[in-house]
């Protein structure tokens, strides 16, 4: 496979466990440093205080990144009551709600009104745009944000776990999953709105972003560890490129098959095709992922290309 990374090879994706704290951008820049490539790119932000999943692309996986981008995340929300916040946040200036605290038996009622296809407003401290500024910098200079309901979908809201030592100021732990784009932040603010009190998310942590889960995730420091000698310390965390796509099926090509995909040429693949699909991995003789591509008239459209001309040519 052809390699354009600085670094030994290094095209796939790492699937990091950020603590709370760093941005997204931080752990992007620390593993660009740690890799030795310029091409790296992450599949979802995570705000500061957050922790959990942040897959990592580097090389040729940025490439792929977009294909991501659409993908179901689940979260642990915990959401504590009786105050509201500025940013929606534990980071923001708080204010004791005027109605009475919810109970555990009201938070589980209100809980299936949240599920499902819900419009939500996203919070003010945000990276919304409007009229070309961002929100949190509107906020911030004391502006009055107005930013548009967005369709999200709630998928599951579950609560895990209920404490009601302080009656005045409990704090509920759920476990959410939902589509891209959803703000966790609104939806604890929301939640607080609906029982006449008010909520503030406490703590966030990813849990899952598509198929890369918490459980596969490597803490910054293991990688930090493991580059310490060189970037090829990274390789054995490395995950191929269609990592994630397994709803692309698959075609293998032939060698010339291959050698034309490689110069971006349509082919009509010997085997056929394995059936309608908006996206097909291309695989070469070797069974390594060689492009990603869509069909066109019984034909092959080379949509992403990872080899070379050079690499891919038939011997002989």
């Amino acid at each position: 496979m052809a390699r354009s990374s600085l670094g030994p090879g290094l095209d796939g994706i790492l699937v990091v466990a950020k603590p709370a704290g760093p941005t997204s951008h931080d752990v992007v820049a620390l593993v660009r440093r740690l890799a030795a490539t310029k091409r790296v790119g992450h599949g979802g932000t995570l705000d500061p205080f957050a922790s959990g999943v942040l897959p990592v692309f580097l090389g040729h996986g940025t490439r792929v990144v977009e294909y991501h981008l659409g993908d179901r995340k689940a979260y642990r929300a915990t959401v504590c009551f009786g105050a509201s916040s500025t940013t929606d946040d534990l980071e923001g200036e708080l204010t004791p709600a005027a109605g009475p605290a919810p109970t555990r038996t009201a938070v589980e009622a209100a809980l299936p009104g949240l599920t499902g296809a819900i419009s939500q407003r996203p919070p003010a401290y945000s990276a919304v745009k409007v009229g070309g500024r961002r929100a949190y910098a509107m906020a911030r200079a004391g502006e009055t944000v107005e930013l548009a309901l967005r369709d999200v979908t709630i998928h599951s809201l579950d609560l895990e776990v209920w404490d009601g030592t302080d009656p005045e100021r409990p704090i509920a732990v759920l476990d959410v999953t939902c589509s891209a784009g959803t703000y966790v932040r609104a939806l604890a603010r929301d939640l607080g709105e609906s029982l006449g009190s008010a909520a503030y998310l406490g703590a966030l942590t990813r849990t899952a972003s598509g198929p890369f889960t918490i459980e596969a995730a490597t803490p910054l420091d293991e990688f930090r560890a493991a580059a310490a000698e060189s970037p090829a310390g990274l390789l054995p965390f490395l995950l191929p490129l269609d990592t994630g796509l397994d709803a692309f099926p698959v075609v293998t090509l032939t060698q010339d098959e291959l050698a034309a995909v490689a110069k971006g040429q349509f082919i009509r693949p010997a085997g056929g095709l394995p059936g309608p699909a908006d996206h097909y991995r291309l695989i070469g003789p070797d069974a390594t992922l060689v492009a990603i591509a869509s069909a066109a008239a019984g034909r092959l459209a080379p949509d992403k290309v990872f080899v070379s001309p050079a690499t891919a040519a038939p011997v002989g």
